[in-house]
């Protein structure tokens, strides 16, 4: 049976390559959900690029185009996704957006990727940290942040296993139903990354881990796909969660592994590294729709909450 899926993506657009809208808006059609996307920027290409050009949408620009959604009366979605946000004052507008989908869907589903940074760098304003502490992740019903913006957004340091736990716990105070951290880079070895997830629903707590193997290459817009996939798996799977995580995971590692292999063999300029590790989305249509089981998440909690 066939959904009325409705996804609103609010982040970065590059005219070449894969980060950001461009990552998230075609694996989500494939799997069944009308895309309807702002960008919050549009350059020219991701700023790992030696030269960047384009434009910042500011918050009157995104204030402006939900105005016009509502008064055409084409405002509902099911889902709303949001990734990379530069400005404060474009996030606070996001908060805003939040409210008035919910008035029109009380039901919608709202994913919030924290884009704040990675590898203990932060690239987006530091302001930004304190308004998804207070405003955004509190909206939120799904976030998936990388290990350095878990640290970030709970002020916790992350040296373990349990430590990445705590903080989960953390968000799920905030009212995040579910948490996933895509990817640890220090909690299982040099050779691997492990995904964890937990989620707390239909009275039950329920704690998640996969490990994935590390391939040997930088990519972008890993992020964005990830939430995307994570998006649309927990929607068609009914918020199954280990399947979900697997099925993103695996189609993941998929493409990457495709993107890997046409990097050997395509005539860019090798010192075009940028280029050749775009993310090679398109080829990877028929992974993206049926993804073949490569990872089997451990499940380490099942529980029934009391209720007081």
């Amino acid at each position: 049976m066939s959904q009325n899926w409705r996804v609103l993506s609010i982040q970065s657009h590059v005219v070449s390559g894969y980060v950001g809208n461009k990552s998230a808006t075609f694996p989500l059609q494939l799997l069944g959900f009308e895309v309807d996307a702002i960008n919050s920027v549009q350059f020219s290409n991701h700023t790992g690029y030696k030269e960047v050009r384009g434009q910042i949408l500011n918050e009157k620009d995104i204030e402006d185009l939900i105005e016009g959604l509502q008064l055409n009366h084409i405002d509902y979605y099911t889902h709303l996704l949001t990734g990379y946000i530069g400005s404060a004052a474009f996030l606070n507008a996001v908060a805003d957006v939040v409210k008035k989908l919910r008035k029109t869907n009380p039901n919608l589903i709202y994913v919030c990727d924290p884009v704040l940074g990675d590898n203990g760098k932060m690239y987006v304003p530091e302001e930004l940290k304190d308004i998804y502490i207070n405003k955004i992740i509190p909206l939120a019903d799904i976030i998936t942040p990388n290990q350095y913006e878990v640290e970030l957004l709970t002020g916790s340091v992350v040296n373990s296993s349990s430590d990445a736990w705590k903080a989960i716990d953390k968000f799920h105070e905030k009212g995040c139903k579910t948490v996933v951290i895509s990817s640890t880079s220090s909690l299982s070895g040099d050779s691997q990354l492990l995904a964890m997830a937990s989620s707390i629903q239909g009275g039950q707590r329920q704690k998640l881990t996969i490990n994935i193997p590390i391939l040997n290459a930088t990519f972008t817009g890993t992020g964005d796909l990830f939430s995307a996939l994570f998006l649309a798996w927990m929607a068609k799977t009914n918020n199954n969660l280990k399947e979900s995580l697997e099925k993103v995971l695996s189609t993941e590692h998929a493409i990457l592994k495709r993107t890997l292999s046409f990097c050997n063999n395509e005539a860019e300029p090798k010192n075009n590294l940028c280029r050749k590790f775009e993310l090679k989305l398109i080829q990877s249509k028929r992974e993206i729709e049926n993804p073949q089981k490569l990872f089997t998440a451990e499940e380490l909690l099942r529980t029934i909450l009391s209720i007081l």
